[in-house]
């Protein structure tokens, strides 16, 4: 029915069925890693997310075609994609942010308004000691000795690679032009040192008015201001414990607690402008996984809020409630961050447990709380309990790893190298 090229590996993370009009359409969400050449720090790497939009026209036409192609670019891999039911918009969770490009530019050329606050590559990266500053820059492939000129004045620098200016202006503070030296390192970078005439003097930029290059600050100058800004905080760790809003005590957090990543944000685009619509910051609501409650509706997704986790369920057609919490499991994204070794999360559609696994043998199910048919008190309260949540481990009978986890209501698949394990997990009682 269809069948065409469509460019680098890629894999499927979400797709949609859709019939409007008596036109059967099918749109996917296609994930590809690919390299970025003019990335100089990062990964040089990017994430492509492609919106593809395949339709048959109409009954007497058989086969498929491509309606409609876009591109979102990104330098995270997203926890969370999904096309709206109506194919009318697109949802994602991810640490760093994506915009639409069109199809066929380089993220580089690209001048779309979208892409107006996105961070430039430096030109170049500097560092600086009381004596010196050192300019570091990429040089491109097959550079030789003889593709650099530099030129030193005591108060200006030109910089030349392969006959094409690369920086030229007036340096912020003088320099000892005959000190100055540069050399390309083993990495086939171009290295300046630039010796200072005033000792000490602190410079705010390198070049006066240029804003191409970025400024790296050692460790060693980072302690150096923070011990100057030592008279503005306290040495007691909570000086008055008594104020409306006492301050947080950080001895108090436990390893599970700290989150490593940057902040992520949900952020919704609308299919027809490309733009983006909606922007959630979730700060510290660490995303934990997503499932489908609902075929007809988004796949749910599951956030970790303080101590418990809240299953979220996005509304495409409702504007003004966009996303509904529809579940809680309690204590769980407490308990989730202390396995280290987890693979895969899920729960099931009816909310009735969660489950995680690790990269080897063991399940871990949390039921929700149920009702116990026996007397229980709380040895430290002395109140009596009504409900109890279990959680049970099972252990599989193999030690090869897990490639794949999927929970029903009634049972959990669990898929290995070698082995589809069924794991039942609704009893009678």
């Amino acid at each position: 029915m269809f069948n065409e090229e469509l460019g680098n590996p890629f894999i499927i993370i979400h797709s949609i069925s859709l019939l409007k009009a008596e036109e059967h359409s099918v749109a996917t969400l296609l994930l590809r890693i690919e390299k970025e050449d003019l990335d100089r720090k990062g990964s040089g790497f990017f994430v492509s997310l492609e919106w593809v939009t395949i339709s048959k026209k109409n009954k007497d036409n058989e086969k498929y075609e491509i309606i409609k192609r876009d591109i979102l670019r990104g330098k995270s891999v997203p926890n969370y994609a999904a096309i709206e039911p109506d194919g009318n918009g697109l949802m994602i969770i991810s640490y760093k942010s994506f915009a639409f490009v069109p199809v066929g530019q380089d993220i580089a050329e690209n001048k779309d308004e979208d892409m107006s606050d996105k961070i430039k590559e430096p030109l170049y990266y500097w560092q600086q000691t009381e004596d010196d500053l050192t300019v570091t820059i990429r040089l491109p492939e097959d550079s030789t000795k003889e593709d650099i000129q530099v030129q030193f004045l005591p108060e200006h620098v030109n910089i030349v690679l392969k006959g094409q200016r690369f920086l030229e202006g007036n340096l912020y503070s003088s320099i000892d032009h005959e000190s100055s030296t540069w050399i390309i390192k083993e990495n086939n970078s171009l290295e300046i040192s630039l010796i200072k005439k005033n000792e000490g003097l602190t410079w705010p930029e390198l070049v006066v008015g240029d804003k191409q290059g970025e400024f790296i600050r050692d460790s060693a100058q980072c302690a150096a201001i923070a011990e100057r800004l030592m008279h503005l905080t306290s040495e007691e760790l909570n000086p008055n414990p008594d104020k409306e809003k006492p301050p947080c005590n950080a001895q108090e957090l436990e390893e599970c607690d700290i989150f490593f990543e940057e902040s992520s944000s949900l952020c919704r685009f609308d299919g027809s402008t490309l733009k983006t619509t909606h922007v959630v910051n979730l700060g510290s609501n660490q995303y934990l996984f997503s499932v489908i409650v609902d075929p007809k509706e988004m796949p749910c997704f599951c956030l970790r809020h303080d101590v418990d986790a809240l299953l979220w369920q996005p509304h495409s057609s409702k504007q003004g409630e966009m996303w509904e919490h529809i579940a809680t499991f309690n204590a769980l994204g407490y308990v989730q961050a202390s396995k280290r070794d987890k693979k895969f999360f899920a729960c099931a559609p009816n909310h009735s447990y969660a489950a995680l696994c690790e990269c080897l043998r063991r399940v871990f199910i949390y039921r929700q709380p149920a009702p116990v048919c026996t007397v229980l008190y709380n040895r430290k309260e002395g109140r009596q309990v009504g409900q109890v949540a279990k959680q049970q481990v099972a252990s599989l009978e193999t030690n090869d790893p897990i490639l794949g986890f999927q929970a029903t209501n009634e049972r959990l698949f669990v898929l290995t190298t070698r082995n589809l394990f069924l794991i039942k997990v609704k009893t009678e009682n």
